[in-house]
C-alpha cells in the first residue's frame, strides 16, 4: 500500500532528474540553458508565489476561465439537447458542426481580434469556441441513453416539451454534462495561455510573454509549472464533483420513486 503511494513521487522524481539531465547536456553548447534547471526554477518558483504580482495574473486568467465555460454551457448544452431531440436539426446541423469543431480554436485569432479588438472579448470568445464541442457532444451522448420509458411516462402526463427538458432530460443527463464540463476546462486550460497572447494586459499567457521579454527563463519555467499545478487542481475539481454526483445520484431518484 505504501509503495503505491510512493510511485507519483517516484514518477515525479524521475521527470525531475530527466530535467536535469537534460539541462547538463544543453549547457555545454547553450550556457543560457542553466536558468531552466530544476534548482533555478525552483528558487524562482518560490519567489514568485511569494510575492501578488503572480495571483493578480491568476485570478484575471481564472476569471476568464469561468466565463468561457459559462459561455460554452449556455451554448453547448442547449445545442446538444437540440441535436439529440430534433432529428431534422441533427441532420441539418450535424455537418457543420463537425466541420467546426475540427478547426483548432487558435485558427480563429486573426479573425477574433479582426472583430472583436483586442482585450478581454476575443479571448472569451476563443475560450468558449474550444469548450463548446465536448459539451455539446457529451449531451448528446446522454440523451441517447436516457431511458425512453420516461420521455413516454412525461407525454402520457401530457407535459410540455419544456417540461420534459426540465424535468426529465436535464436531470438525467447531469453525469454527462458534468463529463463534458472536465474535457472542457481540459481544453479551456490549453487554449487559455495563447489565447492570453492578444494584447491583453494581465493573465498566465501575458505572464508568459513578459518573462520571455525580462529574460526572467528561470521565472518563465516556473510559471509553466505553476500552469501545470493550477490546470491540475482544475481537474481535479471537475472530478471531484462529478463523483460526487454519481455517488448522490442513487438517493436523489429514491427522493422521487
Amino acid at each position: 500500500m505504501l509503495a503505491r503511494a510512493l510511485l507519483p513521487v517516484v514518477g515525479i522524481a524521475l521527470a525531475v532528474a530527466l530535467w536535469a539531465l537534460g539541462v547538463s547536456a544543453l549547457e555545454a553548447r547553450t550556457p543560457i540553458a542553466a536558468a531552466f534547471a530544476p534548482l533555478a526554477t525552483a528558487h524562482a518558483f518560490i519567489e514568485m508565489v511569494k510575492g501578488p504580482d503572480i495571483w493578480l495574473h491568476v485570478a484575471v486568467s481564472l476569471k476568464r476561465v469561468g466565463i468561457g465555460l459559462l459561455c460554452a454551457i449556455v451554448v453547448g448544452v442547449p445545442l446538444g439537447i437540440l441535436v439529440a431531440l430534433s432529428r431534422g436539426f441533427s441532420q441539418a446541423s450535424t455537418p457543420l458542426f463537425q466541420l467546426l469543431r475540427m478547426v483548432s480554436p487558435l485558427s480563429w485569432m486573426p479573425l477574433a481580434v479582426m472583430a472583436l479588438g483586442v482585450g478581454d472579448a476575443p479571448v472569451y470568445f476563443l475560450l468558449a469556441f474550444a469548450a463548446t464541442w465536448p459539451l455539446m457532444l457529451n449531451t448528446v451522448a446522454g440523451v441517447a441513453q436516457l431511458d425512453p420509458n420516461w420521455m413516454l411516462l412525461a407525454r402520457s402526463l401530457s407535459a410540455t416539451r419544456f417540461e420534459i427538458v426540465w424535468r426529465v432530460v436535464l436531470p438525467g443527463i447531469t453525469a454527462h454534462i458534468l463529463t463534458g464540463v472536465r474535457l472542457a476546462i481540459g481544453i479551456i486550460w490549453i487554449v487559455l495561455v495563447p489565447a492570453e497572447m492578444l494584447g491583453v494586459s494581465a493573465g498566465l499567457g501575458y505572464f508568459i510573454l513578459d518573462t520571455r521579454d525580462r529574460l526572467a527563463y528561470s521565472e518563465l519555467t516556473a510559471a509553466i509549472i505553476l500552469i501545470g499545478l493550477l490546470g491540475y487542481a482544475l481537474d481535479y475539481a471537475a472530478r471531484a464533483a462529478h463523483a460526487r454526483w454519481l455517488h448522490a445520484k442513487p438517493a436523489k431518484q429514491g427522493a422521487f420513486s
